[in-house]
Order: C-alpha cells, then sequence, then structure tokens
C-alpha cells in the first residue's frame, strides 16, 4: 500500500503529520478552549510524545494523522486522520479530528471526517471504523451522527467517560461519496 501523504477536500488540505508541525500541535495542545473535549491542555513534552507515537504510527500503518489547512490562506486548522486504536478492550481504526476553536461551526470537521471514511473504505479497504468522544461534546456527536456513524455504547477511554459510534461498510456507501476528497492536489 501507498501512504496517503496528502489530499484536498473542499476547503481543507490535509498534509502527513511530520517532524516540522511540532510547533503548531504545541499552539493546539496549549489552547484550553479546543483541549477542553481533548483530555486537557498538553505540555510541550507531552506533545512531543504524542508526535512522535504519531510518527511511528505512520510508519508501521501507512496512514495516520495529517494537519489541515485552510484551502484559501493555508492557515493551521487542526489534526485529524485514521489512527489504530484499543477501543473499549478491542483493537479499532479510529477517525480521529481536532480544530482550531476558529474553525469551528463551519462543516469542516464534518468535511474532513466524511473524506477520512472515503479514504478507509477505498484506499485502505476498511469495512468498520469507529469514532468516540466525551458525553458532554455535542458538537463531535453531531459529525459522526451526519457523516453515518451510529451510537453503539457508552465507555471509557483515557481513564474518561466516551460515547463511541460505528460505522460498516454498508453505511459507509450510504452516506460518503467518493468525491468528498482529491489525490491530484
Amino acid at each position: 500500500m501507498t501512504p496517503l501523504n496528502q489530499f484536498v477536500t473542499r476547503r481543507l488540505i490535509a498534509t502527513r503529520l511530520t517532524e516540522h508541525h511540532f510547533a503548531e500541535l504545541c499552539r493546539m495542545h496549549s489552547d484550553p478552549v479546543v483541549m477542553a473535549t481533548l483530555a486537557g491542555c498538553k505540555t510541550d513534552e507531552q506533545t512531543r510524545e504524542l508526535l512522535e507515537a504519531n510518527l511511528a504510527h505512520w510508519a508501521n500503518n501507512d496512514f495516520g494523522l495529517w494537519v489541515l489547512r485552510d484551502r484559501i490562506n493555508g492557515q493551521f486548522a487542526g489534526r485529524g486522520g485514521l489512527r489504530r486504536v484499543m477501543a473499549n478492550g478491542q483493537p479499532e481504526v479510529e477517525v480521529a479530528y481536532a480544530l482550531m476553536s476558529e474553525f469551528w461551526g463551519r462543516g469542516l470537521a464534518t468535511e474532513f471526517a466524511a473524506a477520512c471514511v472515503a479514504i478507509a473504505r477505498e484506499h485502505l479497504g476498511l469495512e468498520q471504523l469507529v469514532c468516540f468522544t466525551l458525553p458532554t461534546n455535542q458538537a463531535s456527536q453531531r459529525v459522526m451522527q451526519k457523516v453515518g456513524f451510529q451510537f453503539e455504547q457508552d465507555g471509557t477511554h483515557a481513564s474518561l467517560p466516551h460515547v463511541f459510534y460505528r460505522i460498516t461498510t454498508e453505511r459507509m456507501q450510504e452516506h460518503v461519496a467518493a468525491e468528498c476528497y482529491r489525490l491530484d492536489c
């Protein structure tokens, strides 16, 4: 499998996470508004550890997190992607996304999550994905539902209560169009 290093959606450029993104991730991870639903702010050292773990994920799986930028001005918008995780004691592939607060409320998380689902199905051949968040994060749950994920169960992740959603191949085909991303960027 060839790694998918970059793709575009209608309004975002997604680029494979690299060491060069450390400063932007530190800015995101130190923002209390953004991190309120992501287990709290992280120190630069914690961000470095997360970055190294995600770079290793790419090396081991040929997919992982991408850095997201506004297609118009190139501004850092956030990060997200597909990750192998343990969720409720089971190995799963997660659709993950986190945007800087100035990009909230525009439908960008939904746009990106839909592209991730399409990539998982078409490029990686995955048959199901999970997505999870804190029970209080209603905005993220709406994103999951719009993309076609269905509530599966309440559970725990990172020692915090979470709600878990799942999407299967059939729902992927019903809810996500292949045209939601392009590789020729």
